[in-house]
């Protein structure tokens, strides 16, 4: 089990808020609240760091999610006082399904995915507020997410935790039982849960991916600590076939200082 201090993340992470958004001159924040535990992870730290005043989420159902994904986001916004709206994405992920009767489950995830992201940097471009992501290091580094839907953001204050140790900030800020306590979901499809979807339990991944990513462990150390050789083979591919997912696009290199490879940002003109 992975074990945090959560008093020390919370202050190291609404530490990095408030200078994240400070070095760009803003003040206010909004992010996508979806009654999971980690946009709501999100919501308190940024509410602690900036004031309820200054945090704005939207909350984005579509017609099939379930009405205690809204219920859970609600009960969490007004739990801490920060302001939302309700935005009802189903007419417009509708109107481009028309065209796609073809468009399977994960299709149609990704068109969710994309279009709440698209409802957040619209109410960022009328207010200057910077969209946070929500999106957990297990998610990341498995590539479970929506590239520019759900794994875009301004800043990620999240993405260096594993869904475990959410759970335990969570718990630590407060978020509802009911938040808390219930099977992690995406909420794309009746019925669908994180868990079934990855084929892994969080407590057993984690763990695994903290072995390999964080302590660089050997594979022999991770089967000896239990993990059969088709799960730690699985788990290396998913990492290495979603690392497009994790970086901004590749520029070919022609000059001496090409974005993103030898100019990646310009601290040292003092921002």
């Amino acid at each position: 089990m992975l074990n945090i201090n959560p008093q020390w993340v919370t202050q190291v992470l609404e530490i990095f808020i408030r200078e994240e958004i400070h070095k760009i001159s803003v003040s206010k924040v909004v992010f996508g609240l979806s009654g999971g535990v980690d946009s709501a992870v999100v919501a308190c730290l940024a509410q602690r760091a900036l004031g309820a005043e200054n945090v704005h989420a939207l909350i984005m159902p579509y017609k099939s999610s379930n009405p205690k994904s809204r219920e859970h986001a609600e009960l969490l916004a007004k739990q801490i006082g920060i302001s939302y709206e309700v935005v009802d994405i189903s007419s417009a992920v509708d109107a481009f399904l028309e065209t796609r009767p073809d468009a399977d489950a994960v299709r149609r995830g990704n068109k969710m995915a994309r279009e709440r992201m698209c409802c957040l940097y619209d109410y960022s471009s009328k207010s200057g507020a910077l969209v946070l992501g929500t999106s957990n290091k297990t998610e990341l580094l498995l590539g479970y997410g929506t590239i520019f839907g759900d794994l875009a953001s301004a800043i990620n204050p999240i993405g260096d935790l594993y869904k475990s140790e959410i759970w335990q900030l969570a718990e630590y800020l407060g978020v509802p039982d009911a938040i808390v306590k219930k099977a992690p979901s995406a909420d794309l499809w009746e019925g669908q849960t994180d868990e079934q979807e990855l084929g892994y339990t969080y407590a057993d991944i984690d763990q695994l991916l903290y072995f390999l990513v964080d302590e660089r462990y050997p594979d022999s150390f991770i089967i000896e600590n239990g993990y059969k050789p088709e799960t730690l083979t699985d788990i290396k591919k998913r990492i290495q076939r979603n690392q497009f997912k994790r970086r901004p696009p590749v520029i070919a290199k022609l000059s001496n200082r090409t974005i993103n490879q030898d100019f990646r940002y310009c601290r040292d003109w003092g921002v």
